[in-house]
């Protein structure tokens, strides 16, 4: 599936969900995206600490 497939299928089931239960949905996403966000930025600093520390890795590595 695409993205555009994926996406369009997310907005049929959200047009299916009872209203109350919207902000539920919402809180989810949000934690999603945070997660999403979290786990990026926890990538870029260990390539930051590998790339600054290159020298130690091999030397351990050997």
């Amino acid at each position: 599936m695409t993205v555009i497939e994926i996406k369009d299928e997310i907005k049929k089931v959200l047009d299916e969900v009872p209203e109350e239960n919207l902000p539920d949905v919402l809180v989810l996403l949000k934690e999603l995206q945070s997660t999403a966000t979290d786990k990026a930025k926890r990538i870029a600093l260990f390539q930051k600490i590998v790339e600054e520390d290159k020298e130690v890795f091999q030397r351990l590595a050997q």
